[in-house]
């Protein structure tokens, strides 16, 4: 089980796990949009030369545009796991708070934070703070009018915000980048594989002040991520008709799910439309039917009352979860 309950997306495992399972398996385990962006302008990138630098550019005009910033830099990532990772190494001032719980890198990117609740980060002691908006795994969205306040109260203490913004772009107005003047001292990170449902293709992004983008720049050296994702990048940001296409979509398929959930005595809980947690008591005896059914979702080992489900992409992959939820 111990695999299955560090991160989504492992049916290898869960097959291994439970080999009578019907397949094709449903994840749900994953906060990936099941309904992503077409790939087709992978095709686009050239293997065989190394990455354009005015493409790469392209794509950070792009994703900056797709964002709403108005000041501040931005890199482009391997995927934001990476810029988190490399936190450490960016010289941020402690004492560092992470909240909690939250996604388990933020506690290794900090790895001498301390643990806070979202609504004791106000009063907790902290010169940087790391938390995720909307977080994971129960959803919550703080309003960017509230985090930039903090921020800005910390001001006269040097302090940093850090905020993971991987589920931003499935909410309409959830990210602070829109509100930030030049001088905060408030650096995002941005995921391309969740809301674009590519997350294979491994790319995220750092926004913040130029001193501190300009050295995730440096220790990432001149190709920091692949043609490939240069292409596909810059074809999704660029799509705003596809962008506000799909959030329409996923907030109708998340009250759907909501539905079948609260037909089933499940009360959903989250304000992002990719996942939903649900808390009860015996969350492992229904990870373990679900799992049985050849549906996986995802079992937390620090709070085996919850599980959290992803958003089903099709009418047959909710009903499907919907009989199983059943019993059938």
């Amino acid at each position: 089980m111990s695999a299955l309950t560090i991160h989504g997306g492992r049916i290898d495992a869960a097959a291994a796990r439970y080999p009578a399972a019907p397949v094709p398996w449903l994840d749900l385990s994953t906060g990936i949009n099941p309904n992503g962006y077409n790939p087709a302008a992978l095709a686009e990138g050239d293997p065989y030369a190394l990455p354009s630098p005015s493409r790469l550019a392209a794509l950070e005009d792009a994703a900056a545009a797709a964002f709403g910033m108005t000041c501040g830099a931005i890199a482009a990532v391997p995927g934001s796991e990476i810029g988190l990772r490399l936190l450490a190494t960016m010289g941020l001032p402690g004492p560092a708070c992470v909240v909690a719980p939250s996604y388990g890198s933020h506690a290794a990117a900090f790895p001498n934070a301390t643990p806070v609740a979202g609504d004791a980060l106000a009063g907790a002691e902290w010169r940087s703070a790391l938390l995720a908006n909307p977080n994971n795994p129960d959803g919550r969205l703080l309003a960017p009018e509230t985090l930039l306040a903090l921020t800005r109260s910390r001001a006269a203490d040097g302090g940093w915000l850090v905020i993971d913004e991987a589920f931003a772009d499935c909410v309409a107005g959830a990210s602070v980048l829109p509100l930030l003047d030049a001088d905060d001292r408030v650096l995002v990170f941005r995921s391309f594989g969740k809301f674009y449902g590519l997350a294979g293709v491994r790319l995220g992004f750092v926004c913040g002040p130029e001193a501190i983008v300009a050295r995730y720049r440096e220790r990432l050296g001149s190709w920091p991520v692949s043609s490939a994702a240069i292409e596909i990048g810059i074809a999704a940001y660029r799509d705003v008709a596809w962008q506000g296409a799909t959030r329409i979509r996923v907030a109708a398929q998340a009250a759907a799910l909501d539905e079948v959930l609260r037909r089933h005595g499940l009360a959903p809980r989250g304000d992002c439309p990719l996942f939903r947690l649900v808390e009860m008591p015996d969350a492992g005896l229904l990870f373990e039917r679900l799992a049985a059914a050849g549906i996986l979702t995802r079992p937390f080992d620090y709070a085996p009352d919850w599980l959290r489900i992803g958003l089903p992409g099709s009418a047959d992959a909710l009903a499907r979860l919907d009989r199983s939820l059943g019993g059938g």
